[in-house]
């Protein structure tokens, strides 16, 4: 007779963390259908942003939480999985918009597919955005703490995330705008400015990445180890 399989065991905090990066990985593009106003600042002046960048750099911090907490190796499958949640959720999107008709009774069709529906074009730059600067943010987290292949040291913590998360979110933006809008035009014929689209995104997210990132990764990586204990 063949013997049982023995069962997997997961980390606790892995498995809570991989859970919530699911869910943010989801929510991050529908909370990307508002701008929010970060106010007004000497020099740079009114600041804006798309609110979606506050569930992704919590995307950040959760990659670089288990990067620190168990390894370069399995942040990457981390960011890997993370497809599996984002490409359902925009099939799951379409077909709701585009295939299942509304209910005759119900009016808000134009408004739930213009604030939910993107474009297969921005859709592919959403994908190709994401992966490249969250596997970005892990090797350069963990290269920051000299390449430790199984978690790492907890030296300069805050500092090694919130550098990693800013390198990350300026590819990240550079990556998604110019997908999303090269080429384009505006209403009015002109070309889509999309260096100054850059310019602000940048700032904004440079902005929220120091005032986020540091606090969160000290209080994820913290919560892991005690749910691990």
């Amino acid at each position: 007779m063949s013997s049982p399989s023995q069962p997997i065991t997961i980390p606790r905090a892995l498995f809570v963390f991989s859970l919530l990066y699911g869910g943010l990985a989801v929510l991050a593009g529908v909370l990307g259908t508002k701008l929010a106003s970060l106010g007004h600042w000497p020099i740079l002046g009114d600041l804006a942003v798309e609110s979606g960048i506050f569930a992704f750099l919590l995307l950040v911090v959760l990659s670089s939480a288990v990067a620190e907490l168990y390894g370069q190796a399995v942040a990457n499958r981390l960011v890997r999985y993370g497809f599996i949640p984002l490409i359902v959720s925009m099939v799951l999107l379409t077909v709701v918009i585009r295939v299942a008709p509304p209910a005759p009774f119900w009016s808000d069709q134009d408004a739930f597919a213009r604030l939910l529906g993107q474009g297969a074009r921005m859709q592919f730059a959403g994908l190709c955005s994401y992966g490249i600067s969250q596997t970005l943010n892990v090797y350069l987290f963990s290269r920051l703490a000299g390449g430790l292949g199984s978690g790492g040291s907890g030296k300069l913590l805050m500092v090694r995330a919130w550098i990693a998360s800013l390198l990350s979110q300026v590819v990240d933006t550079v990556i998604f705008i110019t997908i999303s809008f090269y080429g384009t035009v505006e209403a009015n014929g002109q070309p889509m400015p999309i260096g100054t689209i850059m310019e602000g995104q940048i700032v904004s997210k440079l902005i929220l990445s120091t005032i986020m990132v540091p606090p969160f990764i000290w209080l994820f990586v913290r919560l892991g180890r005690r749910l691990d204990n």
